[in-house]
Formats: C-alpha cells, sequence, structure tokens
C-alpha cells in the first residue's frame, strides 16, 4: 500500500478541472497523476475561499448541474477556514511577497498543512512563497 500524499489544491485548478475542455480536464488528471507518483491516494485540501470563488459562476448562471459537482467535490475534499491565524499569515504574505488577498489566503491555508504538502496551482505567484512545494499546471 502507497503512503498518502497531501494535496492543497488552488481554486484556478479547481475551475479547470470542473469547466475547462475535455483536453484540459484530462492534462490536469495526467499530471496530478504523475505528481503522485508512488502514492496511492491523496488527502485533498482547498481553502474556505476557493468555495465562494468556484461557486459564484454556476449560481449567477443558474448551473445547478455544474454547482452540484463543485459541491459534491467540497463534500469529499477537506476545507481549510479562515480563522484568525490564517488570515494574519495571509496579511503578512501580502505584505511581503506583493500577493493578492485571494492567493495570500490561499497560500495561508495552505502553510497550515505539513511541509511535504503540494500545493497545485497555474499561477506562478505561489512560487514566490517560501515553504509551499508548488506544482504548476501547465495549462
Amino acid at each position: 500500500m502507497g503512503l498518502a500524499l497531501i494535496l492543497f489544491l488552488d481554486a484556478n485548478v479547481l475551475i479547470y478541472q470542473h469547466e475547462g475542455s475535455p483536453a484540459i480536464q484530462r492534462a490536469i488528471t495526467t499530471q496530478v497523476k504523475q505528481w503522485l507518483g508512488a502514492s496511492t491516494q491523496a488527502q485533498v485540501y482547498v481553502c474556505r475561499l476557493a468555495v465562494m470563488e468556484c461557486c459564484v459562476k454556476p449560481l449567477r448562471e443558474g448551473d445547478t448541474l455544474l454547482l452540484n459537482r463543485y459541491r459534491q467535490f467540497f463534500a469529499s475534499a477537506q476545507i481549510i477556514e479562515l480563522t484568525a491565524a490564517v488570515v494574519e499569515s495571509a496579511t503578512q504574505l501580502r505584505a511581503l511577497h506583493g500577493l493578492k488577498t485571494p492567493d495570500a489566503l490561499h497560500a495561508a491555508c495552505a502553510l497550515t498543512l505539513p511541509a511535504s504538502t503540494l500545493f497545485l496551482s497555474a499561477d506562478t505567484v505561489f512560487q514566490r512563497v517560501a515553504g509551499l512545494q508548488v506544482r504548476l499546471f501547465r495549462i
């Protein structure tokens, strides 16, 4: 039995996975499998903010099928809440690295997890943050 790997997914990865073209969806699936390597399972984490970022469009457009797909995904993921400590950390990251507020919140949430956590994103800005093991999607 392989070791469990911890993955933190940025909201853009979720949006590409759920709303991208079939080719983009396949590319994401392939890349995740490569990063998992010998691990046979993964614990998936997201920031509470990702729930909002992903659900706004389907709510606005009345797309209940997409909204339900996101809700099913979030029901199976571990959601890191925006606690006072996370917001304080995000404030420091925003000040030190010039991150936008949502990016700082995602990074701060990921930094609450073990250092071996893989941070999956399509945004290079996260490479500025020490302590994140960033894996970039090539979309």
